[in-house]
């Protein structure tokens, strides 16, 4: 068996060179929360160096808030940042004779799109020209996963290793003590029942079906690299390995 694990790179941590051995595709920061050219540049070509698949990351154009916040700008607005953001991120994919293989929204705009169907035809209506033979990145039973399919854009669902659930399958704001998982352990047990199960444990001790065909890890987590090796080293334990 084999699955994917996606990290959002390309923000900054000093450490991020080290995690890309332990993943097979990477969300890179295009300018909105994070970035310009010579983050993009250095993370493209860490991944190249790993094998590692690339996606852009876009966000509210908010490096204040780290993208972590809604903005109040007007819809032109938004869709010109994010037009901005990825013509940016493609250009500099094809200086490196590279392809886009993903899209996936970053923090309080990857929020949005999944429960407003407003913002969700938004970011659609902005994606269309990018996504033609590259993947959107969802959460499952999300409202930007029936707008992505009723548009014939592909998907691919996402689910979190290291964040924690709630009964609508909504993550817990990080505004909230419990919103993230950082014990090594915890992380990888939490990842397991999804990959076996189907299932998540809610911070309600429900668990609720959930479907995911790659699993994030937080490259800002204090401790990523840790939850990195202790998920690559269990996985190989199931018999299962990290690829595409």
């Amino acid at each position: 068996m084999t699955i994917d694990i996606n990290c959002d790179v390309g923000e900054g941590v000093a450490n991020e060179y080290l995690l890309m051995p332990f993943i097979s595709s990477c969300n890179i920061a295009c300018g909105g929360h994070f970035g310009d050219v010579e983050t993009i540049d250095t993370t493209i070509q860490r991944a190249i160096k790993n094998n590692v698949l690339m996606g852009a990351h876009p966000s509210f154009p908010d490096k204040e808030n780290f993208g972590r916040k809604v903005m109040d700008i007007s819809h032109r607005e938004l869709q010109k940042s994010l037009e901005n953001q990825l013509d940016e991120f493609v250009e500099r994919l094809s200086f490196f004779n590279q392809k886009l293989h993903h899209i996936k929204p970053h923090g309080a705009l990857y929020n949005l799109i999944a429960v407003d169907k407003k913002y969700a035809k938004i970011f659609v209506d902005v994606m269309h020209k990018y996504l033609k033979d590259v993947f959107l990145y969802v959460p499952y039973h999300s409202v930007i996963e029936k707008v992505a399919l009723e548009n014939n854009i592909k998907i691919k669902y996402e689910a979190f290793c290291d964040r924690n659930y709630n009964i609508d399958l909504t993550l817990v704001s990080r505004t909230q003590k419990n919103a993230l998982i950082t014990n090594a352990d915890e992380v990888f047990k939490h990842l397991l029942l999804m990959i076996r199960k189907e299932k998540v444990k809610t911070v309600s001790g429900i668990d609720k079906t959930i479907k995911a065909d790659t699993f994030c890890v937080h490259g800002d987590t204090i401790n990523s690299l840790e939850i990195l090796k202790t998920i690559s080293k269990n996985l190989k334990k199931e018999g299962i390995q990290v690829g595409i």
